[in-house]
């Protein structure tokens, strides 16, 4: 035998000696290594896996009336998230609103040009809605929807977040007081009263000072069934969500959310309360009656054990996004949000809640978990500076965030 077989057969088997050594060394004290973990890494579940049956194209061209304290902040943000990660052009207000309280003109979008009819995918800001101006601005295979919110509620936190503007909300002491005689502080016409009585109607560019009738009611519906393809409910946000998932083509990632733009408290209503906001906004409580019936029939139609289970996804996903996301399980106040990019606008007597986002996450992942919680002015600045790269929409320098 050569003498370097034997030095190769005595390396071999010294090798094989400390490997043993280690092993049993190991085995005494108890070490123990890692696994490698069956779960998914986070880049991974950013987007959660669809399922490859589809047979629906995605809605690239969608309108979204955004009317007041109904939950349109939340539902905005995933609009903008979904148009800014795919590329998509939106119709956006000079300022951040299309010129509100007044009826919408189509030259009130920033760019836009009669003559050269610029494409537009998504077009989601608060204005005045104006249909055959929108329609102008649109292309005419949009996906036209809305939300509205019981008006008895949304009356409560209208106080709170327009009292220092309403002039009939500012001449009440209180709230209690403004709803046991609200025609006492109302005057049609005042400044801001829009937010004060029938503020739906108001959004969706009726007349809100109209006595109610039967007749006109009816005739308002028709006008909002025609030119809407689906009228979401706030109080029911998630089936909502649900229902515009499955008529947008979109995946479940594209509507998952964080409450945006909620208000620290919340002054529950008694039962007479109640009745008495909806009697002063009959023609709101006659609207969302109205749709409060078609939307169960869509979910009826769509199938309510497959609701219970796509309802139940997105609260999964909520919940897992959260934590992989915010710093804590509930949305805070502005002052320990430390960035500007995500601090929500402070406006009324409540203070308004944002959330937190965790450092520690891996830039690309962090990125998507900041979107989901910038509130709808700084997003839209976002986009504005992407259209309109030279220039931001206060006339500085854009600056992207």
């Amino acid at each position: 035998m050569r003498l370097s077989q034997v030095c190769r057969i005595q390396i071999l088997g010294f090798g094989l000696i400390v490997l043993m050594a280690v092993a049993i060394t190991i085995q005494i004290l108890g070490i123990h290594f890692p696994r490698r973990s069956p779960q998914i890494s986070p880049l991974r579940l950013v987007t959660v896996p669809q399922p490859s049956h589809r047979t629906c194209q995605p809605k690239r061209h969608v309108m979204f009336l955004k009317t007041h304290k109904t939950a349109g902040s939340t539902i905005l943000n995933l609009l903008h998230r979904y148009g800014d990660r795919n590329g998509l052009i939106f119709a956006l207000p000079y300022k951040y609103q299309f010129n509100y309280p007044n009826s919408f003109q189509s030259q009130r979008v920033k760019g836009y040009n009669a003559s050269s009819r610029p494409h537009y995918n998504i077009m989601c800001h608060h204005m005045r809605f104006n249909y055959p101006e929108v329609r102008k601005v649109m292309p005419p295979d949009s996906f036209y929807f809305t939300i509205l919110r019981d008006p008895a509620t949304m009356a409560e936190s209208s106080f709170s977040y327009y009292r220092a503007v309403s002039s009939a909300f500012k001449k009440a002491p209180s709230f209690k007081a403004f709803i046991s005689h609200p025609s006492q502080y109302y005057r049609q016409g005042e400044r801001s009263n829009h937010y004060a009585r029938n503020p739906l109607w108001f959004d969706l560019g009726f007349n809100s000072d109209v006595p109610f009738t039967e007749t006109y009611a009816k005739a308002g519906i028709r006008a909002v069934e025609d030119a809407f393809h689906l009228v979401l409910l706030a109080e029911h946000f998630d089936e909502s969500v649900i229902l515009l998932k499955d008529e947008l083509c979109w995946h479940l990632d594209d509507v998952v959310t964080f409450k945006l733009n909620s208000r620290s408290t919340s002054r529950p209503l008694e039962r007479g309360e109640i009745n008495r906001l909806r009697a002063w906004n009959t023609l709101d409580w006659y609207l969302y009656s109205y749709f409060n019936r078609t939307f169960w029939d869509k979910v009826e139609r769509f199938g309510r054990q497959k609701m219970d289970d796509e309802v139940k996804k997105l609260k999964e996903r909520r919940r897992y996004l959260a934590k992989l996301c915010l710093e804590g399980s509930e949305p805070v106040g502005a002052e320990q949000i430390k960035e500007e990019a995500i601090k929500p606008f402070q406006f009324g007597q409540e203070k308004i809640l944002g959330w937190a986002v965790r450092k520690d996450l891996p830039p690309e992942i962090r990125t998507r978990c900041v979107r989901m919680v910038t509130p709808e002015l700084q997003y839209k600045d976002l986009l504005d500076a992407r259209q309109f790269p030279m220039r931001a929409s206060n006339g500085s320098v854009a600056t992207v965030r």
